[in-house]
């Protein structure tokens, strides 16, 4: 299963449920996916953030990948999307409050994680760098990473 953020032709933002990608894409070209709020079937895929999650029991600080610094935003913009301004803040609110707590391990990211993962140093919050085939690794070794957002030029 996989959750899709969608957004109607009129600004509208809702999320879905599908079996897979290929389920969203037959049932959008069948005119099944529909907005809650005013009924188009003109729907696209809205921007999400990746998320990686953990698939084992085991309790411990959470891993963040490092992504470049976004600017800030001066405000919303009449391209914005409605509650697009808001995700942006409370994604640049997330991406401070990692930056502020944890420890920047830098390019040593993925040899960190393994090692708190596998029990040869302290659990600890921390973020760096990692290739996406370094973090796929991660995630099939069952240590969580996450995505640190960069948000795109807000007058984009």
């Amino acid at each position: 299963m996989i959750k899709y953020t969608l957004r109607c032709e009129k600004g509208h933002s809702f999320e879905s449920w599908f079996q897979g990608s290929a389920a969203y894409d037959s049932q959008r070209k069948r005119k099944l996916v529909t907005c809650p709020v005013c009924d188009s079937t003109t729907v696209e895929k809205a921007l999400m953030a990746p998320q990686v999650v953990r698939t084992d029991k085991r309790q411990g600080a959470p891993v963040a990948l490092e992504a470049p610094p976004a600017p800030e935003a001066s405000g919303p913009t009449p391209l914005m999307m409605a509650g697009e301004s808001e995700m942006r803040s409370k994604l640049r609110e997330f991406r401070d409050f990692v930056t502020q707590n944890a420890d920047n391990v830098g390019e040593r990211f993925p040899t960190e994680a393994r090692k708190m993962h596998y029990g040869d140093i302290d659990l600890r919050a921390i973020y760096g760098k990692a290739s996406a085939h370094e973090a796929r690794e991660l995630a099939e070794e069952g240590i969580e990473v996450l995505p640190i957002p960069a948000l795109p030029d807000d007058s984009n």
